[in-house]
């Protein structure tokens, strides 16, 4: 096991990292930048080391801070969180060659998911179903029209590279193309420095199905089922939950065990999320992030399995001591990402916290490094943090989530705790019946406004 974890990440992410440290024994560093100084990991790890300034560039993500802030410490190891460096191939391949561990998968495993095209190839040659589409980069209009042509309209343009929403364009007919695929590669080229694009087919009205797994390096690997994460807008997840309404135990023992089926022919290391669309019934690969994912807590729920600690398990050598039959689901829970923005129109409101009150009681964990007269900077992800909420059947989950919500108080900036306690009373969403575009045609109702 390792003798001390450096946390490169900040917020609420760092805090659950460090927390799973404690509980096994292991010392723990916060790297910080000045912005993040009175940062809660700050104050509860054993030690802290400031990395820079407030920009991330020159911070949580300079690789040279980070590797001092190692040998400063003596930190044998380094838990990257997710977001900034967590899926950067190089980064761990720099702390490999300065004999320091990278808590997550293999760097080959880091790569070749991080490329969409060879993501979707080599998860057709494992056997995982793939949305129709190219079957590598698109380079001219007349190349992406005839793909969309034997695919049907409408297509999706999407980044290689591509996360987070960015780098995607719905394209509706042929004339379209050119400025799409333009539009596309310089939101591509901007936010990940390469411009290549692919075509997939555009489903109407599909779920967002992942599938959480764990492996150990070896060939061991298994599947810890599904989250819903179909409520997003801007292809940005607001809204998780597992299991999914839609899914019954046949089609989850299915198409989990192909995906537990893939990792262990990849000998996948750590923990990893294979996503899908689903529609009528099919299952449609789209990517796998190479992670932990912000949602993991819905799955810790229902499974009771500490994923972080698993993760620094299995990243430290040793053997994945969970099997499938093992895994055993109970009840239900839901997800809300509290995010410091406008309920409405979702521009950031950083600023202080004036008053705080987490809610409390049976089944309802929050997730978050906030706390009374702690200031929001303005330079990073808006997440205050995560409200979790478990109960024994899904009804049950979403009348405890209902209560949570009306308690829950976070005064001083705005949230999107609104729009929540909106959703958590519509009949479609009490009823689970809603796809990825549901949320954006909510708020374009106006609903949320009356």
């Amino acid at each position: 096991m390792f003798d001390k974890i450096l946390i490169a990440n900040r917020g609420e992410i760092a805090l659950r990292i460090l927390r799973a440290c404690k509980e096994l024994g292991i010392s723990s560093v916060a790297v910080h930048s000045t912005a993040d100084e009175d940062a809660m990991h700050v104050r509860l790890a054993d030690e802290s080391v400031c990395i820079g300034p407030p920009p991330a560039r020159d911070s949580y993500l300079n690789i040279p801070a980070l590797l001092a802030a190692c040998e400063i410490t003596g930190a044998d190891a380094v838990h990257p969180g997710y977001g900034f460096l967590s899926e950067n191939a190089r980064f761990a391949e720099i702390l490999q060659e300065h004999s320091i561990h990278f808590i997550g998968p293999k760097p080959a495993h880091i790569r070749l998911m991080g490329d969409k095209i060879e993501a979707k190839r080599t998860a057709k040659r494992l056997g995982i179903p793939v949305v129709p589409g190219s079957d590598g980069p698109i380079s001219t209009s007349q190349e992406a029209i005839s793909v969309a042509n034997s695919i049907g309209f409408p297509v999706l343009v999407k980044a290689a590279a591509g996360g987070g929403g960015r780098g995607i364009k719905i394209v509706q007919k042929p004339e379209d193309f050119e400025a799409m695929l333009a539009t596309a590669r310089a939101e591509a080229k901007a936010a990940f420095a390469e411009d290549s694009v692919y075509i997939e087919k555009y489903l109407a009205e599909p779920r967002h199905i992942e599938f959480q797994v764990l492996g150990d390096g070896h060939g061991r690997a298994i599947h810890l089922g599904e989250r819903d994460c179909s409520l997003q807008r801007r292809y940005q997840k607001l809204w998780e939950e597992g299991p999914s309404p839609a899914l019954n135990e046949p089609m989850r023992e299915s198409i989990g065990e192909t995906v537990a089926k893939a990792m262990r022919e990849l000998e996948y290391l750590g923990a990893g999320t294979v996503e899908f669309l689903y529609d009528n019934g099919n299952f449609y690969f789209i990517e796998m992030n190479t992670r932990i994912q912000v949602e993991h807590p819905v799955t810790e729920m229902i499974t009771d399995i500490d994923l972080v600690l698993e993760q620094i398990r299995v990243a430290a050598g040793g053997d994945l001591e969970i099997s499938q039959s093992d895994v055993k689901f109970h009840g239900h829970a839901v997800e809300c990402r509290i995010n410091a923005e406008n309920p409405v129109s979702f521009r950031a409101s950083p600023g202080k916290i004036v008053h705080y009150h987490p809610p409390g009681g049976l089944g309802v964990r929050v997730d978050s490094a906030v706390y009374h007269g702690y200031s929001i900077p303005p330079y990073y992800d808006s997440l205050v943090g995560k409200l979790i909420v478990h109960g024994k059947t899904r009804g049950e989950c979403l009348m405890r989530l209902k209560r949570a919500l009306d308690e829950f108080v976070i005064d001083g900036i705005e949230t999107t705790m609104p729009l929540f306690r909106a959703l958590v009373r519509e009949k479609d969403i009490i009823d689970g019946d809603y796809h990825i575009h549901w949320l954006e045609e909510f708020l374009r109702s106006g609903r949320m406004n009356g």
